[in-house]
């Protein structure tokens, strides 16, 4: 066995893996890609070497944890770390990482783009060109964003992004909740129920823990107004998507857009995916072409840092 450090990458699915090879070579360290395909059992086997693991969306539980005597840290590609046993990690010393410094544009990019999809009423009308109807009358009403209130749940980086790309359009209220923010001016403190009663859009950007699975549930979906917008490009537990789906199918609320699915891929047999008032897409919000090479960029510094004993940036689990 080589006596370099071996940082062992459990999900594969980049085009490229130079930048990890590059900065991990000087740092005295191997990469390796070992692709598990979301298998535990699979991860078992390929970590037992492992000095630190880099994972996707593979499952990182107590036993894969337990199985890596040498680990010193887990570093998630990406931001949401609830497919990590963070529990365990500390409690073997090991370190949980995140990288949430990145994709900021494009995800309030997609953000932006799943309202205005679902307010204009993209696919509707998409669907009837293409089947050569044409008409410029009224197939289903359509509300102007200027003097709505736009409601953001969680208030990080990409939710005050998605605020800034949102100010052209005149919102004469922001209301955000996120207890560990401090809002600026011009944005309102509220609780989700309040959001979920007067917002006219509402975007979530709250990480998924078990206080916030499904955030959003039927009660929430009842408080809504009938032209209520929800977009959803931050983790698909935040919604309960049985309940999603009878609030639209009934016109409770006049549509969704949404990129993140619990699970994931969704079962495509769904009766939500029948209905034409929501947008969906496949948890592509993060990416752009700089923005992966950024996160593949980011999380190997992060490896280097553990390497060398450093404090890592983003230290999830700190004892």
């Amino acid at each position: 066995m080589s006596e370099r450090k071996q940082v062992i990458a459990i999900d594969g699915g980049y085009a490229a893996y130079d930048q990890e090879e590059a900065l991990l070579l000087a740092a005295g360290a191997e990469f390796h890609l070992r692709p598990c395909g979301g298998s535990e059992e699979a991860a078992l086997a390929v970590v037992q070497d492992a000095d630190v693991i880099l994972v996707r969306e593979s499952p990182v539980s107590r036993r894969v944890l337990e199985s890596a005597p040498r680990c010193k840290a887990v570093i998630r590609y990406g931001i949401g770390v609830d497919n990590i046993d963070r529990v365990a990690a500390r409690e073997l010393r090991i370190m949980v990482c995140n990288v949430p410094d990145y994709g900021t544009d494009e995800v309030a990019t997609q953000a932006v783009a799943l309202a205005l999809a679902v307010l204009r009423r993209l696919r509707l009308h998409d669907t009837e060109v293409r089947a050569g109807r044409w008409s410029t009358g009224v197939l289903k009403p359509m509300h102007r964003l200027r003097g709505a209130t736009f409601g953001l749940v969680g208030y990080g980086r990409i939710a005050r992004m998605t605020q800034a790309m949102f100010a052209g359009f005149g919102f004469s209220r922001v209301m955000a909740f996120d207890p560990q923010a401090k809002m600026p001016e011009g944005v309102e403190a509220a609780d989700v129920d309040a959001i979920c009663r007067e917002a006219d859009l509402i975007s979530l950007h709250a990480p998924l823990t078990t206080e916030t699975r499904k955030l959003i549930d039927a009660r929430r979906l009842s408080l809504m107004k009938p032209n209520a917008i929800l977009v959803n490009t931050a983790r698909g537990g935040l919604v309960d998507l049985d309940a999603l789906h009878a609030a639209l199918a009934s016109g409770r609320i006049l549509g969704a857009g949404l990129d993140v699915f619990d699970p994931e891929p969704p079962n495509p047999a769904h009766p939500i995916f029948a209905l034409d008032n929501i947008v969906v897409t496949n948890h592509i919000g993060w990416y752009s072409e700089e923005s992966m090479r950024d996160l593949q960029r980011l999380a190997a510094e992060e490896v280097v840092r553990v390497l060398r004993g450093e404090p890592p940036r983003h230290w999830l689990n700190p004892w």
